[in-house]
């Protein structure tokens, strides 16, 4: 019997299909930028929100710790059961913004900001956003996480710097041996 042979025609043709192809995948995974979950401006709002809830005083405050990270990250882990609740969430923070201050939550002043923030944890912010949904409930979600994200393990995504555990004054992390934290 004779072996069946690939024409070197239809070989090279072959590749050359493949080969473009393959150049035109990249354009199809458009990355998206540094943020898993977010769009820049959700990030933006989020970083907002993290730094009022634990605020840069003698300490870093959740923005330094990476606590957007952390909630980002999360998000397409183990709490996507929370995407809507952020997405939804997110947009009735800027919809309050806007009705009470007439500009987005992140570029408002520290005092409007925390008014905006009073507003949604009363329950009491209004809007299409929150016909639907619970003003007080995204807080204490985005509450919530803040705080996980600071206190928590680093190997979540946030606490970077062990910033939390420093200011704590805890011995952890260990770091061959030694507390790289140590105060003298």
């Amino acid at each position: 019997m004779r072996k069946a042979r690939y024409p070197r025609r239809k070989f090279i043709r072959d590749v050359a299909a493949v080969a473009g192809g393959l150049s035109v995948l990249p354009a199809c995974n458009k990355s998206r930028g540094r943020w898993r979950f977010f769009t820049e401006e959700e990030a933006n709002t989020v970083y907002a929100i993290c730094e009022q809830i634990i605020p840069t005083d003698q300490d870093p405050g959740a923005a330094y710790a990476g606590v957007p990270n952390f909630i980002d990250k999360q998000l397409v882990g183990p709490y996507k059961r929370f995407q809507q609740a952020y997405r939804k969430g997110l947009a009735g923070v800027q919809e309050t913004s806007l009705a009470q201050f007439g500009a987005r939550f992140e570029s408002l002043k520290w005092d409007q900001q925390t008014e905006v923030l009073k507003i949604l944890e009363a329950g009491k912010a209004r809007g299409r956003t929150w016909e639907t949904g619970s003003p007080k409930v995204f807080f204490e979600l985005i509450r919530d996480h803040t705080m996980q994200g600071f206190y928590g393990s680093p190997r979540h995504g946030g606490n970077w710097d062990y910033v939390s555990y420093r200011m704590l004054g805890l011995d952890y992390p260990q770091v061959i041996g030694q507390n790289r934290y140590k105060k003298a």
